[in-house]
């Protein structure tokens, strides 16, 4: 049995795979995008960190559409390894290729990657990440003896949610530190008014009744709730209600049993929203 190289399209064919095509919508509340690109242009890697829904992975796309990069995005969680990150063999009816994981694939076409929710990932994966987050902008693949350096197109960003994670799953200063940070909160509300009636099409009173419902949930955290409202989850609620769905059953739907499984903490959130619809 031979053992190779799995055939791949070309470089360039490839990179078509992972181009956002359309701009993404997204709202700046900050310096973020003019911080993203001074980062790019210098080759720093970045960690964004915010709560659930702020917005994250829609910048990140927005950014990659911005900067006409491909992006390749993992939603890192407790079963992913270093070999689902770099690559692996496998073995054919007659042969042993190498395939690429998507890392070792968006050194090669110089895209951007995005691992999110990093610290989900095992502390043992996490560390593969550090030559590229520093100066030497390199991967080691173990498995072929390559080396592979990044260009100067490639970015590599993280991110992680700082106030839901335990102890156990925080960020090693040894990671975290070869990053450039930028922090996501919830929108203010005009702002995030604006955004819910962009995505979602309710009036203008709709939107604001929504974003002051999410504003009780937050108040909420840490008394019952994990989490307030995302904008996210606001979004959902208003989708709901443009297809037809009352109020209250859409925010019961999207946002109270999307926030908890607790029956007095549902109770509770229906009975804010109960307030306003």
């Amino acid at each position: 049995m031979s053992v190779s190289k799995k055939s791949a399209p070309s470089r360039a064919s490839k990179a078509e795979e992972y181009l956002i095509k359309d701009e993404p919508y997204y709202e700046p509340v900050g310096e973020e995008v003019a911080v993203f690109e001074a980062a790019f242009r210098q080759k720093l890697p970045l960690l964004l960190k915010g709560p659930t829904g702020c917005g994250k992975t829609r910048f990140m796309q927005h950014m990659a559409w911005r900067l006409k990069r491909p992006l390749i995005t993992v939603s890192c969680h407790d079963d992913l390894t270093a070999t689902d990150l770099v690559g692996r063999y496998l073995i054919t009816a007659n042969e042993t290729v190498w395939v690429d994981g998507p890392m070792a694939r968006a050194v090669r076409i110089g895209a951007i990657l995005y691992l999110d929710e990093i610290v989900e990932a095992r502390k043992d994966t996490t560390v593969v990440i550090h030559p590229l987050a520093d100066d030497r902008r390199v991967l080691p693949v173990e498995k072929t003896g390559e080396l592979l350096t990044a260009g100067p197109e490639f970015c590599l960003a993280i991110s992680y949610n700082p106030g839901y994670q335990s102890v156990l799953k925080d960020l090693k200063q040894s990671t975290r530190q070869r990053f450039v940070a930028i922090e996501f909160n919830y929108p203010a509300a005009t702002l995030e008014k604006k955004i819910v009636r962009r995505e979602t099409g309710v009036d203008e009173a709709m939107a604001e009744r929504l974003v002051k419902f999410a504003t009780m949930t937050r108040n909420l955290k840490g008394s019952g709730l994990d989490e307030g409202a995302s904008t996210r989850l606001l979004v959902h609620a208003g989708k709901l209600m443009s297809a037809g769905i009352a109020p209250r059953a859409a925010c019961r739907t999207a946002i109270a049993e999307a926030l908890t499984d607790d029956p007095e903490m549902i109770a509770a959130v229906n009975e804010l929203s109960a307030s306003l619809f």
